[in-house]
């Protein structure tokens, strides 16, 4: 198996690799592809390689995203159930290897090791969750926006973001108001921090974006 750009299968050891390769399936991950479904038993785990995937509770608000850095499952690989409690969909298409639960399980169960770095990578995730719940329950919309598009930017390649304003309102936790939407955008705009035209949003001052999020946002996110 080729190096993978997701870190998840990068750092596992060569052995931990050889537990995984043979089960695992490279797949194309268009915008809005599925993952899992509230409710629905869990067929398959996605370690995404490029891309954003979206957690998204009760069909309205995200407590999360994915990227090349992690892998969905998280109940699966911590033993808790075979359905989950929200969406996952694709919101940035990309690419990725997915294995069935059965498999992971079997792998998991054969190595400690393999495990770990799995449940370190969830437990990575539930700190980000968290963090969302905090920033959109006391944070500006201008500062939750700042966040979620320094983390979109972490998990992908240059400094341009497809993101429509309805996928942005679902992040920010403010469905149905995407007019909010476009003021935020405009007004970061106004600032110097991006440019903004249609579905593409172009970061231009990182480091203002930043100072803009206010301490909402963290490189470990």
């Amino acid at each position: 198996m080729a190096p993978s750009p997701n870190k998840i299968l990068s750092r596992v050891s060569k052995a931990d690799l050889r537990l995984l390769e043979a089960h695992l399936v490279a797949v194309d991950l268009p915008l809005r592809t599925q993952l899992s479904a509230t409710n629905k038993r869990v067929e398959h785990i996605y370690f995404i390689e490029s891309g954003i995937a979206s957690v998204v509770a009760n069909s309205e608000t995200a407590v999360g995203i994915i990227g090349r850095e992690g892998v969905t499952g998280a109940g699966v690989i911590m033993g808790n159930g075979e359905s989950v409690p929200h969406d996952i969909h694709m919101q940035i298409a990309g690419s990725g290897q997915r294995i069935s639960t059965e498999q992971i399980r079997k792998a998991v169960a054969a190595s400690a090791p393999l495990h770990d770095v799995l449940r370190s990578y969830v437990c990575s995730f539930a700190t980000q969750t968290a963090q969302t719940a905090l920033t959109n329950g006391g944070s500006k919309i201008e500062e939750r926006l700042a966040r979620w598009l320094l983390m979109a930017q972490d998990r992908v390649d240059g400094n341009e973001l497809r993101l429509t304003h309805e996928f942005l309102a679902v992040m920010l936790g403010v469905r149905g108001s995407e007019a909010s939407v476009g003021l935020a955008l405009k007004e970061l705009e106004r600032r110097g921090l991006i440019a903004h035209m249609r579905s593409v949003i172009t970061i231009i001052d990182r480091e203002g974006l930043e100072i803009a999020s206010n301490g909402t946002y963290s490189a470990t996110d």
